[in-house]
């Protein structure tokens, strides 16, 4: 018999989720049928994207249902099997829920190699964080070398490394965040060309200093006034890849739209959106570029891991709104 303590969604957030958010609760797991696997989680992704799962909204996913498990990106071991293709002792990620034991289809999971890099990198830039960066920097973005591509959110997952990709593809680089300690990050370990730190003033006149002949890429995901600073310095045929927008997940009203956006026209400028869903069959090609970094050290892979295992969960998440993470926020189980 295997109890699974697990988080629930208690009731939908109006602005941040708080305590009435979620509930704790210990259930006894089914075993296994067939073609499924019980998994122990190690590890689980802490991402801006779950506080849009909460919404009863349409979206490219449908909603966590009340009182459902939380959804969660999560790494762990195999305990029993029942599909051919694991054994107890595999390392596997999958869409585990917030929990610390999963019963899972094994078609819904993805081996993973522990030799490669840890558990932690493959929820980050091996995993959707990676994946994100380096289909929206060069399929959806389209960055060139001698392109200037500004990324927001600069320190998170997804955008340390878009700067450290666009870097190395001979691009110069500008990242966005939040205090002088992440934007040092940036400059002086992960080798961006300048660092703005949006708390010190108005972010479109940073730019225009930093980069006077403008932008050619930008790489959002911060949404709302950010979006309209970058605007306000785009190049002609400049493209901006709409990653997400954690500035506006918590809003209580719906934010304003862009005030510049006929910069677009003016500059003959594209924008678009994009999930990194519809890029799975090219993972491989994204994850074997990456690790290669990784190994050469080329690219720096930073997780933030949080101890105390699913009862941590609900503080946790909150550090992804108030930025007292730097780089993938990890919550160890």
């Amino acid at each position: 018999m295997t109890i699974a303590r697990r988080v629930h969604l208690a009731a939908r957030p109006f602005g941040l989720p708080d305590t009435s958010t979620w509930e704790v609760r210990d259930t006894e797991l089914a075993e296994p049928g067939d073609g499924e696997v019980l998994v122990r989680v190690t590890h689980l992704s802490l991402d801006p994207a779950m506080r849009g799962w909460l919404n009863d909204v349409r979206s490219y996913v449908p909603p966590v249902g009340i009182g459902e498990v939380m959804r969660a990106f999560g790494a762990a071991v195999v305990v029993e099997s029942r599909d051919p293709a694991f054994s107890p002792g595999d390392a596997v990620a999958g869409i585990l829920g917030v929990t610390d034991h999963a019963v899972v289809r094994g078609d819904q999971l993805t081996p993973i190699d522990l030799d490669v890099a840890p558990a932690t990198t493959w929820l980050g830039a091996l995993g959707m964080p990676g994946m994100t960066a380096w289909f929206g920097l060069f399929d959806v973005a389209k960055a060139q070398p001698g392109d200037t591509v500004v990324v927001s959110g600069a320190a998170g997952a997804v955008g340390s490394v878009v700067g450290q990709l666009a870097k190395a593809h001979g691009c110069r680089v500008i990242g966005i965040a939040g205090g002088a300690e992440k934007c040092a990050w940036l400059t002086d370990e992960l080798g961006f060309d300048a660092a703005i730190d949006y708390r010190e003033g108005p972010v479109h006149r940073a730019l225009r200093a930093v980069a006077p002949d403008g932008v050619d890429v930008y790489f959002d995901n911060v949404g709302g006034e950010m979006l309209d600073s970058v605007l306000r310095t785009l190049r002609l045929r400049a493209r901006i890849a709409i990653c997400g927008a954690i500035s506006t997940y918590n809003a209580t009203e719906p934010p304003p739209g862009p005030a510049h956006y006929m910069s677009l026209l003016v500059n003959r400028a594209s924008m678009a959106g994009f999930l990194v869903f519809d890029f799975e069959d090219r993972y491989p090609e994204a994850v074997a570029d990456i690790s290669a970094r990784i190994a050469d050290g080329s690219l720096v892979a930073r997780e933030h891991v949080v101890d105390g295992g699913v009862d941590a969960f609900a503080d946790a998440l909150l550090m992804l709104f108030s930025g007292a993470n730097t780089g993938k926020l990890v919550l160890a189980v």
